[in-house]
């Protein structure tokens, strides 16, 4: 019979998530030649909300360029798992001799410092301990400008059982990725790539940390299966065939990768490592991105007060009460918003009225807040009774 029939499209009219968290970043260096159609030259950063989007500017899964093919592998297990992230995607010219990760400043800045966690995919860059030291002094200088992110690195890796301590003091910034998926399109990209370039699992990493609350670890097993059934480490090692002692090792060297639970199916990120050092309090990606939420959101309140009067005791010269009040309450207002959201455990803002703003105008904050625990270990006691 005659009839007018509709097919529902999905994918077109992306949601809009509140705040800023979900936004991240990726930068890929590549040969100009190799840019794909969305891209010139000139034009070296878009931000995508779909994986139509992606494809639509050129970064297919069918392009004869490896490193595109990659990426849009990446960006696709990005989308799979934050469906309602941004990207903002960078394809810089591959440096000459030293690379130096000012591209990541220029894909901030070109964000309007909106970038809140940024892969780095260096396929053909063997792993050393300067990358993190160069990425680092990145996301530092950028800290001081008021825009700090945190950085996922994927590196090449032709053995893991090569792999050094390199976590140090003041690294908080930067995770190096090194899981990797034993089937599918990064097995196929893997066994394509002549030279041996490690694939890993950067994009379905970077899609878990968009998807998590600031507060949230992405090993959380409830809410963040991988999706893969046969985890691998990224010099192609498949995890089910790898001693746990080994698996240990890595995890102790606070490396991120895929792992398999006894009990339940999937597999699952063994932790949120960061590069600083185990006993920091910034240790792990959710910690610091907590407190550069919270920074960013004081900054926020306070910023429109800059140069503001400051009233104080005509006797004493300190500063009145309604004035210290009044600055407390301004200084806690991004704290309690993330306290309603269950992204603290609480907080307090405190002022000294002592304080002698008429000589040094500069008023001091004191900000104390107490983070949301982690459950990673578990440990249960169990035995028989009489009764």
């Amino acid at each position: 019979m005659n009839d007018i029939t509709f097919t529902k499209g999905a994918g077109g009219v992306p949601k809009t998530l509140a705040g800023e968290d979900h936004i991240s970043g990726m930068v890929v260096y590549l040969a100009d030649a190799d840019l794909p159609s969305g891209f010139t030259t000139t034009a070296r950063i878009k931000s995508f909300a779909t994986i139509e989007a992606v494809e639509a500017a050129g970064i297919v899964a069918t392009s004869t360029v490896w490193k595109i093919k990659a990426l849009h592998y990446h960006l696709s297990e990005f989308f799979r798992m934050a469906p309602d992230g941004i990207i903002y995607v960078g394809l810089f010219k591959t440096p000459v001799s030293t690379y130096d990760y000012a591209e990541i400043k220029t894909l901030q800045n070109f964000a309007d410092g909106r970038i809140r966690q940024c892969g780095v995919f260096l396929p053909d860059v063997d792993f050393a301990a300067s990358i993190i030291t160069g990425l680092q002094g990145v996301a530092t200088l950028l800290e001081a400008q008021h825009m700090p992110l945190s950085i996922m690195l994927a590196a090449n890796v032709d053995a893991v059982s090569g792999l050094a301590a390199v976590a140090a003091t003041g690294q908080a910034n930067v995770s190096v990725i090194i899981g990797q998926d034993g089937d599918g399109v990064a097995a196929t990209l893997f066994a394509d790539e002549t030279s041996g370039a490690s694939v890993t699992c950067l994009g379905l990493a970077l899609g878990a940390v968009s998807k998590a609350a600031v507060n949230e670890c992405i090993a959380w097993v409830l809410k963040f299966p991988s999706g893969i059934s046969n985890p691998a480490l990224c010099d192609g090692s498949i995890i089910s065939e790898i001693d746990q002692s080994v698996l240990t090792g890595l995890d102790t060297k606070r490396f991120i990768f895929l792992r398999k639970l006894t009990g339940i199916a999937g597999s699952y990120f063994n932790d949120s490592h960061t590069m600083d050092v185990a006993t920091s309090d910034y240790a792990y990606i959710e910690a610091v991105r907590t407190i550069d939420k919270a920074i960013r959101g004081i900054r926020t309140y306070v910023l429109p007060y800059l140069a503001m009067p400051i009233y104080v005791n005509p006797d004493t010269g300190k500063l009145r009460q309604d004035t210290v009040s009044f600055l407390e309450d301004l200084g806690g207002q991004a704290l309690i918003a993330m306290e309603k959201a269950g992204e603290l455990s609480g907080y307090r803002c405190v002022v000294d009225p002592e304080q002698n703003v008429l000589q040094s105008s500069t008023v001091d904050f004191n900000i104390v807040q107490v983070g949301v625990g982690v459950m990673r270990k578990v440990s249960v006691k169990i035995g028989y009774t009489t009764k």
